[in-house]
């Protein structure tokens, strides 16, 4: 794997990687249902816990802060609604990796009646191996969500993505691949 590494980074010189601005998450996806179902769908815990977490103290309104947890990894949150645009758009303040970040999604009807999703994360803090690896976990995160509503609400099936991404027993293994 070291070797592997190695050979990927060849010509690179690590000391001449730096940022030029914070990077943001940015996902998106077309999921086949009207506009109304698939905003629901982030709005409604009844629903979103069938692709994403497990519990909410409530239903997304505008100002009302709600507790979202994933109790597989026995994690619970506090989520803080900045902005609820019916069909068009949500905005949540939550804790970030470093701290306080800032969620977007717009929902962006299509002529055929399908749906595109874009969900962009910004306000990440850290130095830039940091903020290379909060952009990069979110962004898959936020990309396995897309893929679980997708599931849902075009097959009626639900994949179970975000809790089998850290199967109890993987964290081990996979903390040795990085570091051989």
């Amino acid at each position: 794997m070291a070797e592997q590494q190695r050979k990927l980074l060849k010509g690179v010189s690590m000391d001449n990687l730096q940022l030029t601005h914070v990077p943001m998450t940015k996902t998106g996806m077309l999921i086949r249902k009207p506009v109304a179902d698939v905003f629901e769908a982030f709005v409604n815990p009844d629903i979103t816990t069938q692709f994403w977490f497990t519990k909410s103290s409530g239903r997304l309104e505008t100002g009302k802060q709600v507790h979202w947890e994933w109790e597989m990894y026995d994690i619970s949150i506090p989520v803080t609604a900045q902005a609820i645009e019916p069909n068009t758009r949500i905005v949540i303040e939550w804790p970030g990796y470093r701290g306080l970040t800032t969620v977007e999604w717009v929902f962006a009807p299509q002529p055929d009646g399908t749906t595109f999703v874009s969900i962009t994360e910004t306000g990440f803090t850290g130095d830039g191996d940091d903020l290379v690896q909060q952009v990069t976990a979110s962004t898959q995160g936020f990309t396995l969500v897309l893929a679980g509503l997708k599931a849902l609400l075009e097959h009626n099936i639900r994949l179970n993505l975000v809790a089998d991404r850290y199967p109890k027993g993987l964290e081990a293994h996979e903390r040795e691949e990085r570091h051989s």
